[in-house]
């Protein structure tokens, strides 16, 4: 019983531990945001005096940083849309079709995992100026996509393949068509794992910085990490407004991950207990 009890507290204070080296920065951020630079650099660990709400209002008034947030999205909901659509194609043929050469076709696949996209950046840049795809949203979306589809074929190629051979049967002879069970049948059943690749593909596009700096010259079309480089570099001396941005930019992928956590760890465990 005392043994039980004992590892009960330790874990509950790993928790507590580990939770405070992520909570307590983020709280450190939010309140400096509140603050003047002087007192950021005279008292960095007091409260605001007085309390600059300024800082959060000014930037939340800027359309520009609305505009940001706008161009994010939209690349982060195209690139997952793709991403998904090719890699739920692909991994349907890879689990369910037998064909000359299938496992070779997935070992290249799979080999892109081991590929750096900044390797890429030269011949990537070359290709979508011959394109005319330079200061195009498409010129990130694509390159994301491509990238994002080796992990993305493997989670779900492995999920599909759990799912009873007897069941595609079954819906053949009841008259459905290979499109109508992927379409009908399989992708309803893996709700789980199309919920995991995508919201990592939506995470991954949101945090990407260097694509959209080398693509998009066009402030019109900035996504929020470049607007946070160029806002830090417009207010270098203001330090708890560049802190202000930064807190600001960081909540909607917070609210978006508080929301889609369920989803993204639920996908995971089913695989895991899958497989």
């Amino acid at each position: 019983m005392r043994t039980s009890i004992a590892r009960s507290l330790s874990r509950h204070t790993l928790v507590w531990v580990l939770g405070s080296f992520i909570v307590v920065p983020l709280l450190y951020a939010v309140v400096s945001g509140f603050k003047n630079t002087g007192d950021l650099t005279t008292d960095p660990l007091g409260l605001p005096q007085p309390w600059k709400v300024s800082n959060y209002t000014g930037i939340l008034g800027s359309g520009e940083f609305w505009q940001q947030i706008g161009n994010s999205v939209m690349i982060a909901v195209a690139t997952t849309l793709i991403t998904v659509a090719v890699s739920a194609l692909a991994a349907f043929a890879f689990a369910r079709y037998a064909f000359r050469g299938r496992e070779l076709f997935f070992t290249l696949f799979a080999a892109g995992l081991m590929f750096p996209p900044a390797v890429a950046v030269l011949p990537l840049f070359v290709l979508l100026r011959s394109v005319n795809l330079l200061d195009n949203p498409l010129g990130i979306i694509l390159p994301q996509a491509a990238f994002a589809l080796p992990i993305t074929i493997i989670i779900l190629r492995s999920f599909f393949r759990t799912i009873p051979g007897e069941l595609e049967e079954a819906a053949i002879m009841d008259g459905c068509t290979r499109f109508g069970f992927f379409w009908r049948i399989l992708l309803p059943m893996a709700r789980p794992a199309l919920g995991t690749v995508s919201v990592l593909a939506i995470v991954t596009s949101w945090n990407n910085f260097f694509l959209p700096l080398l693509v998009l010259a066009d402030p019109k079309w900035q996504t929020i990490p470049v607007g946070i480089q160029q806002f830090q570099g417009q207010y270098s001396t203001d330090y708890a407004l560049v802190i202000a941005y930064i807190v600001l930019a960081m909540i909607p992928a917070l609210l978006f991950y508080a929301v889609a956590e369920r989803q993204l760890i639920g996908g995971l465990t089913a695989g895991a207990t899958k497989g």
